[in-house]
């Protein structure tokens, strides 16, 4: 299965744009319940206006709302941006940490958030990114019969080498937004129907 997604999508990678660890760290706080290509189109603005951790800790969180404001669930969303950058600042230094436990006890950040930030801000697989197209793909595959984001990953870990988790959070994402749609999949165009139980 892996080596048929990576054959169909050699190029697949993280679709939000980021320079920095701490870019990407906010495009993902902003991803939630959000397309990539939204998110693409406001932080721009957002990096341009607040850079680092220290500029956006100070920020004002009204102005952070209005300028994220078409990503939905502005408020609490402007809330964890501002909340994360001032425990960036305190506990370390102003640079994002590289720590499973340390990224998630930061406001905003959960074990999503942070494997996402591991696996391509730092290239460390400590864990699988569980979204909605990894969660739907991962039961129409029949890896799984879980529905918790964590139980999710849990049992995708034992089943694919380590050292390409990153790599396959993007391949089943790739294929979910590109083939396996949540709506209508699209079984006669995929090259996994044959060994997929759920294919049409």
């Amino acid at each position: 299965m892996e080596r048929r997604l990576a054959a169909l999508y050699p190029d697949a990678h993280c679709e939000l744009d980021f320079r920095t660890p701490f870019e990407l760290l906010c495009a993902t706080i902003l991803s939630a319940q959000c397309t990539d290509k939204r998110v693409n189109l406001v932080t721009p603005e957002l990096f341009r206006r607040w850079p680092t951790a220290a500029s956006l800790a100070a920020a004002d969180q009204g102005e952070v709302e209005e300028v994220i404001r078409s990503t939905g669930f502005f408020r609490s969303k402007a809330k964890s941006l501002v909340g994360m950058a001032r425990a960036v600042v305190a506990e370390h230094a102003g640079a994002v940490p590289q720590q499973m436990d340390a990224l998630t006890a930061l406001p905003g950040v959960g074990r999503k958030t942070a494997n996402v930030l591991l696996g391509n801000a730092f290239d460390r697989n400590e864990g699988i990114v569980v979204d909605t197209h990894v969660a739907r793909l991962a039961a129409r595959f029949g890896l799984t019969k879980g529905t918790d984001p964590v139980r999710i990953e849990q049992a995708l870990m034992p089943l694919f080498a380590q050292a390409g988790w990153a790599r396959l959070s993007h391949l089943f994402i790739w294929h979910g937004r590109r083939v396996c749609d949540a709506r209508t999949p699209r079984c006669t165009d995929c090259a996994l129907a044959d060994i997929c139980p759920s294919a049409a």
